[in-house]
C-alpha cells in the first residue's frame, strides 16, 4: 500500500517544512515519478549528460543542492528522495536495496535517460551498488561516499561496531521509543558521527527532523536497516557474478571511513580510485560541502 496520494504533490508542497538547507536553483523542476510500484519525489535540472545523486539516512535529496547547482551547467542532474524517505511515497514493502535500485532505474526510464553518472552517500551507496551491479551498462562512473556495503568487505565488523548500533535498531517497540522524539534520535547521528557537530546547524536539524517526523517516515527508515541481511545476500551474489568495471571514486570523510572506503569498493569493483574529504566526519555535505563538491566534480569531469 502506498502512503502517498497521486496528484497530491501540490498539497504536499504547501505542508512541507520550511527549507533550512541550501535551496536548489529555481531552474530545477520537481516531478513525482511513478516507478516500480511506488512514487518518488524527484528534482531535475540542467542539461547535458545525466548524473543521479542518491542520499542516505538523516538527509534527503536536499543535501545535494550545492553540488547539483554546480553540475547543472553541463549535466542533467537527477535528485530523487529514496523510497519511504523525504517527500517520496511510503509503501509498506520494497526496502531491499536491489529493489530500490529498480526504483531508480525506473526513474531513468521515465526521464528517457539511458546512461548516467552516479554520486551516492550512506544508504545511497547501497542502492547505488545494487543499481550498478544490476544495470552495469547504464552507470558510466560512480562516486561512492562514506558508508559500507552490506555483506561484503568487513561487514561483520560493522555489525559489532558501537558507532553503528543503529544497524540493528528497528521494530515496533523501537518505533514507539523514537515517536515524537525524532529530533533526539537524529541529533545522536549528527553529534556522534561528525567531526564538527556545530556545522550541522539548528536550521538544518529542524529541517530534517520535520521530514523524518512525517507519518510513517521513521518506520520506513528502519525498514532500510531491517533489509540489510537480505542486502548482504544480494550483494554477495552480485559480487560473485562480476566485479564492476566502470571507474569508481571511493571517498571517506577524514574523521569517518576515510581511506578505508577504497578497500570497501575494491571488494566489488576493479577500477577504483580512493580519496579523503578533509576536515569532515560522516556528514560530508554539511561539514565540508566545498571540499566534497571539488572532489566529485573533478572525477566526473
Amino acid at each position: 500500500m502506498l502512503r502517498f496520494v497521486p496528484g497530491a504533490i501540490c498539497a504536499l508542497l504547501f505542508v512541507a517544512p520550511a527549507r533550512a538547507v541550501e535551496p536548489f536553483p529555481t531552474s530545477f523542476k520537481i516531478q513525482t515519478i511513478k516507478t516500480n510500484g511506488t512514487e518518488l519525489y524527484v528534482r531535475v535540472g540542467g542539461q547535458g549528460p545525466a548524473v543521479v545523486l542518491l542520499h542516505g539516512f538523516g538527509d534527503t535529496g536536499d543535501m545535494w543542492a550545492p553540488i547539483a547547482a554546480k553540475l547543472a551547467s553541463n549535466h542533467t542532474v537527477i535528485v530523487p528522495d529514496l523510497r519511504g524517505m523525504g517527500l517520496s511515497a511510503h509503501p509498506d514493502t520494497g526496502y531491499t536495496k536491489a529493489n530500490e535500485a529498480r526504483d531508480i532505474s525506473g526513474v531513468m526510464d521515465m526521464l528517457k535517460v539511458d546512461k548516467a553518472q552516479l554520486v551516492t552517500h550512506d544508504i545511497g551507496n547501497m542502492v547505488g551498488y545494487a543499481l550498478a551491479a544490476q544495470f552495469p551498462a547504464r552507470i558510466t562512473r560512480w562516486v561512492v561516499i562514506d558508508a559500507p556495503l552490506p555483506g561484503v568487505d568487513d561487514w561483520q565488523a560493522q555489525l559489532v561496531n558501537p558507532k553503528t548500533w543503529h544497524f540493528n535498531f528497528y521494530g515496533p517497540d523501537e518505533e514507539r521509543l523514537v515517536a515524537g522524539r525524532e529530533r533526539i534520535y537524529l541529533d545522536r547521528f549528527y553529534n556522534e558521527l561528525s567531526a564538527h557537530p556545530e556545522k550541522i546547524d539548528e536550521a538544518t536539524r529542524a529541517h530534517y527532523t520535520a521530514l523524518y517526523a512525517r507519518p510513517h517516515a521513521i518506520h520506513d527508515a528502519f525498514e532500510q536497516f531491517k533489509a540489510f541481511p537480505q542486502d548482504g545476500v544480494d550483494n554477495r551474489a552480485f559480487r560473485a557474478k562480476a566485479k564492476l568495471t566502470m571507474p569508481v571514486l571511493a571517498l571517506g570523510g577524514e574523521k569517518s571511513y576515510g581511506a578505508h572506503m577504497k578497500g570497501v569498493l575494491d571488494d566489488v569493483a576493479s577500477n577504483v580510485q580512493g580519496g579523503v574529504i578533509p576536515d569532515a566526519g560522516h556528514w560530508i555535505m554539511e561539514e565540508n560541502p566545498h571540499g566534497t563538491a571539488n572532489l566529485v566534480l573533478a572525477f566526473l569531469k
